[in-house]
């Protein structure tokens, strides 16, 4: 695949640009970019019910600000206990503007009385491809853990204090940036978006 091929990022957070550049490696064959005054466009409300729709909604969208090909995720934890809640909502489940540590408060108040059986939870991430307003490819993976009684660890964001990785024995906030990259679902997700921009059949789509 052409090196001169460009995938900008559906974000203005430099620090995932940090993380996609580091998990694509230095000869991907493409360049990542974050998508040019991200912040000042109007802004895409991920309101639908599922993490793909989220996903491809948003990149479709933002699209059509860049002649590039544009990149967009969506991710959250699933509780099968609570109906596939958080889900796509992850980031609104204790409400606008509430903390990642009120989000997980809620959460755990939710699953005290649960048995263990009944703790299981899996991250989702889905990311989509677009190009200029059309749809290029959508790509999703996820990682099973337990949800933990109490918060554990200092790093990672979001629900991973509580999220325990079991082939580790430790939370997702236990693990350091580069073990967490091996596991994530965001990781495995992406690691799929880099598989298809240098295989074959993204030279002949794009």
């Amino acid at each position: 695949m052409p090196g001169s091929v460009k995938v900008q990022l559906a974000t203005s957070n430099p620090g995932k640009l940090r993380e996609y550049r580091k998990l694509a490696g230095p000869d991907a064959g493409f360049r990542l970019e974050l998508l040019p005054d991200f912040a000042s466009l109007p802004v895409f409300e991920e309101t639908e019910p599922t993490f793909a729709e989220n996903a491809a909604g948003k990149a479709l969208y933002y699209s059509r600000f860049t002649d590039e090909l544009l990149l967009a995720e969506d991710s959250g934890l699933v509780v099968p206990a609570l109906g596939g809640a958080p889900g796509p909502f992850s980031a609104r489940y204790a409400g606008t503007g509430a903390s990642d540590a009120d989000r997980v408060r809620k959460l755990l108040g939710e699953m005290e009385a649960r048995p263990a059986g009944e703790r299981v939870a899996r991250f989702v991430a889905v990311a989509a491809l677009a190009r200029q307003g059309e749809a290029v490819a959508l790509f999703s993976d996820f990682v099973e853990g337990v949800l933990t009684r109490e918060p554990r660890g200092e790093n990672g964001f979001g629900y991973d204090p509580i999220f325990l990785f079991e082939p580790l024995g430790r939370t997702f906030a236990q693990l350091s940036p580069d073990e967490k990259n091996l596991y994530s679902h965001r990781a495995r997700a992406f690691r799929k978006v880099v598989a298809f921009l240098c295989s074959r059949e993204s030279a002949l789509l794009l």
